[in-house]
C-alpha cells in the first residue's frame, strides 16, 4: 500500500487548489468520490468575482485572489480567468439605506461603489427599482479553466489524481489508513476538502462536530424577450432575494438566492424554488420568460459563522481542514489555497496572503 505525504479528500476547487499548492513539496494524493473532479459544487457555480460577494469576512480573500485570476503565473497556463462583466445593486426608494450601509461596509476595503440610474445598466427594470450602485471591477470567472489549471498544475508536479474512490472509512495507527471504494491507501496527513461531505468526513477521522452544513441553491437558465444583451451587468437586490447575469444568445442565468438546509446529495432543483426564482425576476423587470431551458442546484456548504475553515485539526492529530467555502470558493480560490498551504506546510506565506491573519478561518475556533 503506497503511503503519501498528504491525502487530500476533495477535488473539487478547494482540494484542487491546496493540491497545486502543496504538490511541489510533498507527495500528494487527490481522492475525488465521483467519476469526475468539479461535478458538485464547483461545476454549478454561477461563475462571477465580486469583491462584495460573502460580505466583510469572505472580500479579504476575494481580492487577494484578483491579480492573480487576472494575471495567472506561467504553471497556471498564464490566461486571464477572468473577463469584465460589472455588477448592479438594485433597491426601491424606501430601501436606500440598506445600499448606503453596503457602502459603509466595504468603505475600509476600498471597494468602489458607485451611485448610477439602474435603467442606464439593465434595460426593462420596472420603475420602481430608482436606486443602484455599480461595481465595475466584477467579472466572469471561467471556473472549468481555473479548476482544471489547479488540477493540471497539481499532477505536473507529481500529485496523483483518483476518481470513484470514496471514501469510507479512517483510522490512524503512525498514519492515516484510508479506506475507499478504489482501495486502500496510506498518508500522513489527511486533507477534508469534502465540500458537502466535510463533516461527514470529519466525523469519520474522529474529529468533534464543527457545524458545517450544506445549504442548497436554485440555477435556472432563461430565454427572455427582450433577449438580455450581454453587456447586462450581473445584477442584486440590495436584499439579497435574487440575483441575474446575462448568458449566450439572449438568455440569463437567475438564482432566487435561495438556502435550504439539506443533507449531502447530488442537489436537484425543486419546482417551487425555480417558480419563485422566476417569480422574482418578474417583480425586477418586464422582460418576458420565452423558455425554461435549464434548471439545476448546488450545495454551497457554510460553517456556522460563514467563514471557511482552514487548519489542522487540535483534536484530531493529521487532519488538516479546507472546508466551508460557502458560495464563494471559486472567487476566493487562488488566496484560499496559499493561505491554507502555509499552514498545512507550516511555512512563510506567499506574499498573496502574508497580510491575512488566519486565525480569522482557523478551525481553532470551533474548538475551544
Amino acid at each position: 500500500m503506497k503511503r503519501y505525504d498528504v491525502a487530500v479528500i476533495g477535488a473539487g476547487i478547494a482540494g484542487a487548489g491546496l493540491a497545486a499548492e502543496i504538490a511541489p513539496h510533498a507527495s500528494v494524493l487527490i481522492l475525488e468520490a465521483e467519476a469526475q473532479p468539479g461535478y458538485h459544487a464547483t461545476g454549478r457555480s454561477a461563475a462571477f468575482w465580486s469583491e462584495t460577494y460573502g460580505g466583510p469576512n469572505i472580500q479579504p480573500l476575494v481580492t487577494a485572489s484578483g491579480d492573480f485570476l487576472h494575471h495567472p503565473p506561467e504553471r497556471m497556463g498564464s490566461q486571464s480567468f477572468l473577463s469584465p462583466r460589472g455588477e448592479l445593486f438594485i433597491a426601491r426608494r424606501a430601501d436606500r439605506h440598506v445600499l448606503d450601509g453596503f457602502v459603509a461596509e466595504f468603505a475600509e476595503a476600498g471597494v468602489v461603489l458607485d451611485d448610477v440610474d439602474p435603467a442606464h445598466y439593465c434595460p426593462g427594470i420596472l420603475p420602481e427599482w430608482t436606486e443602484a450602485l455599480y461595481d465595475v471591477s466584477c467579472c466572469d470567472i471561467d471556473v472549468a479553466a481555473l479548476h482544471g489549471a489547479y488540477l493540471a498544475a497539481a499532477r505536473r508536479d507529481g500529485a496523483e489524481l483518483v476518481c470513484d474512490a470514496a471514501v469510507t472509512a479512517l483510522s490512524r495507527d503512525g498514519a492515516w489508513r484510508i479506506e475507499t471504494r478504489a482501495g486502500m491507501f496510506a498518508a500522513d496527513v489527511i486533507v477534508n476538502a469534502a465540500g458537502a461531505w466535510a463533516e461527514p468526513v470529519g466525523l469519520m477521522a474522529g474529529a468533534p462536530p464543527t457545524g458545517i452544513a450544506p445549504l442548497r441553491r436554485t440555477m435556472v437558465q432563461l430565454r427572455v424577450d427582450p433577449p438580455a444583451p450581454m453587456s447586462l451587468p450581473l445584477v442584486r437586490d440590495a436584499h439579497e432575494r435574487f440575483y441575474f447575469k446575462p448568458e449566450s444568445g439572449g438568455r440569463i442565468w437567475l438564482s432566487p438566492h435561495d438556502e435550504i438546509p439539506t443533507a449531502p446529495c447530488d442537489a436537484a432543483p425543486e419546482e417551487i424554488d425555480v417558480a419563485i426564482a422566476i417569480d422574482k425576476l418578474a417583480s425586477a423587470v418586464d422582460w418576458r420568460v420565452e423558455a425554461l431551458e435549464r434548471r439545476w442546484a448546488g450545495l454551497r456548504t457554510f460553517a456556522p459563522d460563514r467563514k471557511p475553515v482552514y487548519g489542522f485539526d487540535p483534536a484530531v492529530p493529521g487532519l488538516f481542514w479546507c472546508a466551508g467555502q460557502g458560495g464563494f470558493g471559486i472567487q476566493t480560490a487562488p488566496a484560499a489555497s496559499k493561505l491554507a498551504a502555509a499552514m498545512l506546510l507550516v511555512s512563510a506565506p506567499d506574499p498573496m496572503v502574508a497580510h491575512l491573519d488566519p486565525e480569522r478561518y482557523s478551525i481553532h475556533r470551533f474548538r475551544g
